[in-house]
C-alpha cells in the first residue's frame, strides 16, 4: 500500500501523512525535506541557488539525515521553492523517491507524488486550504519556533511559492485526475484524519491486515 499525499505549503499534508503512517504502521517520506536539504546544502556552502549548483547539491542529499530543525527556517523554505523548479534537481531526486516507494507500505507527501513520482499509488489525496488559513498556520509555526516574521510576510511568501509551484514546466503542482480532494480550511486535524482514513479504508479492504 502506498498513500500519496500532495498539496501546497501549510495545507496540512505533512501532519496528515504522519498521522496516517502511525495509524496504519507505514513508513513515511516527506519529500519537501529533500528540496529543503538541497537548499540548506547550498546556503551552508555559500553558493547561489543556480540550476547547476542545486543539482550538484541534490546528488548529495541523504534520506537518513533529514531531521535537522534548520530545514524549517523561512530562508530555507524560500530557497527550496527556487531549487525545486529546476528540472535537473527534480531529476536528481526522483530515483530516491521512487526507490522509497518501490519498497511498499508507505505514506509519501509532496507536490508531485500522485502525478509523477508514484502515479500507481493505491490512495491519492490532494490536500488544500485557503491561502488565509495556510498563512495563519505557517505564521503560528514560525512563532512557536521563536522566528520573527510578520503574518503579511508569510502570506506573501506563500503566494510566491504557490505561483512558482503551479507554473513550473517540470512536475507542476496539480491534483492527480484520480485524487481525492480534501479542503482543510475549516477542519481540525482530527476531522481531516477521520475523512482520510475512511478513504483509505474504502480503497484498501483490509489496510491493517
Amino acid at each position: 500500500m502506498i498513500i500519496a499525499i500532495d498539496g501546497p505549503s501549510a495545507a496540512g499534508k505533512g501532519t496528515l501523512a504522519a498521522r496516517l503512517a502511525q495509524a496504519y504502521g507505514l513508513r513515511r517520506l516527506d519529500t519537501g525535506k529533500l528540496y529543503r536539504a538541497v537548499a540548506l546544502t547550498l546556503l551552508a556552502s555559500g553558493r547561489e541557488p543556480g540550476a547547476e549548483e542545486a543539482a550538484e547539491a541534490a546528488a548529495k542529499v541523504d534520506l537518513a539525515g533529514m531531521d535537522d530543525a534548520a530545514l524549517r527556517t523561512p530562508e530555507i523554505g524560500r530557497v527550496a521553492s527556487i531549487v525545486a523548479a529546476f528540472p535537473a534537481v527534480r531529476a536528481a531526486l526522483i530515483d530516491a523517491q521512487r526507490s522509497f516507494a518501490s519498497a511498499g507500505r508507505a505514506v509519501i507527501d509532496g507536490r508531485d507524488i500522485g502525478t509523477v513520482i508514484w502515479p500507481q499509488a493505491e490512495v491519492k489525496l490532494f490536500v488544500s486550504a485557503s491561502q488565509e488559513a495556510r498563512a495563519m498556520r505557517r505564521w503560528l509555526e514560525h512563532q512557536a519556533r521563536g522566528e520573527a516574521i510578520s503574518p503579511q510576510q508569510v502570506a506573501d511568501d506563500l503566494a510566491i511559492r504557490d505561483a512558482r509551484d503551479a507554473a513550473r514546466d517540470t512536475a507542476p503542482l496539480r491534483p492527480a485526475f484520480d485524487a481525492h480532494l480534501l479542503d482543510t480550511s475549516a477542519l481540525g486535524i482530527e476531522e481531516v484524519v477521520e475523512i482520510a482514513r475512511r478513504l483509505v479504508d474504502a480503497a484498501i479492504p483490509s489496510p491493517r491486515g
